[in-house]
């Protein structure tokens, strides 16, 4: 990954208390797995951003080299990495997810 790309991806991941790395944008998911994750946070409440892969091969392929992730979309908070589709169901159905979003957006 070439350290303008670093950059660019650090900017987006902590420019943002929430922010998603999906396929399509949140009025529009272009997948199932990005769609949970909008529907998700949507149900929430809270106010998130993402970035359509799918616009830019550049980011597609930097941000799993990013986040040792294989897959997308991917969801960070508070500029942490916090997994993607499955983790998110999960932390989402714990009631954990909940918690987490009202952390980041308090602090």
């Amino acid at each position: 990954m070439t350290p303008e790309l670093q950059a660019r991806i650090d900017n987006l991941v902590n420019s943002h208390k929430i922010f998603v790395f999906m396929k399509g944008t949140k009025l529009m998911p272009m997948c199932g797995f990005s769609n949970n994750v909008v529907q998700m946070l949507n149900s929430l409440g809270v106010p998130f951003e993402t970035l359509d892969v799918l616009e830019d091969p550049e980011i597609r392929q930097g941000i799993k080299d990013y986040s040792s992730w294989p897959t997308i979309p991917q969801v960070y908070i508070n500029g942490e990495f916090v997994g993607g589709s499955d983790v998110m169901i999960e932390l989402y159905q714990k009631g954990e997810l909940q918690e987490m979003v009202q952390v980041a957006l308090a602090s």
